[in-house]
């Protein structure tokens, strides 16, 4: 049995598990918050308080509190949220990110999640103020890019800006302003060089649904600029971020092996340009499930350069 039919198969297992546990449209509540993203979201938003407080445990101290509250803000709530009212309104039938052959979107899926964000955002004005203005300009980006009239995920470039600012940048800021230490030149450095490197990921998160998006209408960035545009840009952009993540290393004062950063970021660097490599030489001739696969493979080399960022610039 192939690996794709052995995870349908225990994906399909859970999902039956799940709607015996919890009846009715509930579990479908769940399913279109996408769980399966949480991880990389969690991942992404401790690598800010990381790299602000450092990597001794012994240095978190009060702030390991305000940690996980923050963290079920953002991932849960926010992020969770603002999932559940992108699939409310696009009502898809083929497999989405994160989200593979979903159900039917229930009745109040939208309210359900506007709900859950306008949750967090009373806990958010509880923690950190930088985290709270985080949270808030994320919560407007989110409605503006899912529900019409505005609806800017249909939007060639709005779309795209939104994402890599959002999440590229502002998710790893929220962990950042949980610990209250001001941001350094060398933290601005890399939290923003996650935004070029969303703006790499993110048209590769639509190559697979292009057919699905122009019956919707939709004028995505990845369908304004094609496939192979949109690996282009890609390249660039990763680039662009890697800049960014090498200048941020440099204005560490690292008393820990400076050259294990260093190496680190060059195999994150490789990991990206290998993926991006292939995928180009071989995109005339990828199906949808091909440009799928490419996405998660994009992804593991997203949790890569995560952890490469954290060795090369944390204190």
């Amino acid at each position: 049995m192939s690996g794709a039919a052995r995870h349908a198969m225990e994906s399909g297992r859970l999902r039956r598990l799940g709607y015996r546990l919890f009846p009715g449209e509930s579990f479908a509540y769940l399913l279109h918050m996408r769980p399966r993203e949480w991880p990389i979201m969690l991942a992404h938003t401790t690598l800010g308080f990381l790299l602000a407080q450092g990597l001794s445990a012994t240095q978190h101290g009060a702030h390991v509190g305000a940690l996980f509250v923050g963290l079920f803000v953002w991932v849960v709530l926010l992020n969770g949220g603002t999932l559940a009212i992108n699939s409310a309104f696009d009502n898809d039938v083929g497999d989405i990110g994160y989200l593979d052959n979903p159900p039917p979107p229930p009745a109040h899926l939208a309210l359900w999640g506007f709900a859950l964000m306008l949750a967090g955002q009373g806990i958010a004005l509880l923690l950190p103020r930088g985290f709270a203005i985080a949270y808030a300009v994320c919560f407007a980006m989110s409605l503006l890019y899912s529900v019409p009239p505005a609806r800017l995920k249909a939007v060639a470039g709005a779309d795209w800006f939104i994402n890599m600012i959002g999440f590229g940048t502002l998710t790893p800021y929220a962990g950042w302003a949980l610990t209250t230490q001001p941001l350094t030149p060398a933290g601005a450095w890399a939290l923003g060089g996650f935004a070029p490197l969303f703006a790499a990921l993110y048209p590769l998160t639509q190559l697979y649904q292009l057919d699905e998006d122009r019956e919707r209408g939709d004028r995505t960035l990845a369908i304004a600029l094609g496939i192979r545009g949109s690996l282009g840009l890609a390249l660039v952009a990763a680039a662009i971020a890697f800049a960014c993540f090498a200048r941020a290393a440099t204005l560490t004062s690292l008393a820990h092996q400076p050259t294990v950063g260093a190496i680190a970021i060059l195999i994150a660097a490789c990991a990206w340009f290998v993926v991006l490599g292939r995928w180009i030489v071989r995109a005339p001739a990828m199906r949808p499930a091909a440009h799928k696969r490419g996405m998660y493979a994009a992804l593991g080399a997203w949790a890569l350069t995560d952890l490469a960022v954290l060795l090369a610039v944390a204190p």
